[in-house]
């Protein structure tokens, strides 16, 4: 069974959990109500404010308390659609005897060779943990970021927490977006939030979604466990 931690942002469950159920259609085919997998969703709340600094104590805490009751449910590993909640990685990991999958790393063997310079897109506490930095060392890319981008990418994950924010947020990523596509070769999303405007505006150079690559592994290791064969060409 799939175990989910989600509710980081409450509006990246629903999006994330579509992904899940494209991916078994495009990777093994699934088309009946019963070729898709059991899945257990545990909507997590945690203490994240965009305007004041994380108590990563408190956080890590309620973290590792949605893992460990999501385990007890049956789960055989668990996906962590929070590039956030990556930064505690090890130590939920350690709370668990079940897998928990690595979102940077799944994103990260989705880049193609010629993505040389990354731009990342996440929250504050994303970008100083580091996670993606590393990441991108350890595939051969160069990770590209400004202190002026990130003041906006946290005005846009701001703007899309609060209602009738389509005409805001929309304007906010026109401008970050044309000002990137003349530094980087590629944008990764690394915020589920921000998924709700990034489908505009991206004419010039690709965006690679960090929630996309993770729905994808997710589904590619539910299918080890159920002994299926899955093409591994399907995008």
């Amino acid at each position: 069974m799939i175990g989910i931690l989600a509710g980081m942002g409450p509006k990246s469950t629903s999006p994330f959990l579509d992904k899940v159920i494209d991916y078994c259609q495009k990777l093994y085919g699934a088309s009946h109500d019963i070729d898709y997998p059991q899945m257990m969703i545990y909507s997590c709340p945690t203490p994240f404010y965009v305007d004041r600094p994380i108590d990563h104590d408190e956080m890590k805490k309620a973290i590792i308390d949605g893992a460990v009751k999501l385990e007890k449910t049956g789960a055989d590993f668990i996906s962590l659609p929070c590039n956030t909640a990556h930064a505690y990685f090890e130590d939920i990991q350690q709370a668990l005897s079940i897998p928990l999958l690595h979102i940077i790393e799944e994103t990260v063997k989705e880049l193609p060779d010629s993505a040389q310079k990354v731009a990342v897109l996440g929250t504050d506490s994303t970008i100083q943990s580091c996670i993606y930095q590393k990441g991108l060392k350890a595939g051969g890319h160069e990770f590209i970021h400004e202190k002026h981008w990130q003041r906006e990418v946290n005005q846009l994950i701001a703007a899309i927490k609060q209602p009738n924010h389509v005409h805001k947020t929309q304007d906010i990523w026109r401008e970050l977006y044309l000002e990137i596509s003349k530094r980087a070769d590629l944008i990764i999303s690394a915020c589920t939030d921000l998924n709700t405007v990034l489908d505009h505006f991206h004419d010039d150079i690709p965006i690679i979604d960090s929630s996309d690559c993770l729905a994808k592994s997710t589904v590619s290791t539910y299918l080890t466990y159920q002994n299926e064969p899955f093409n591994k060409g399907c995008m």
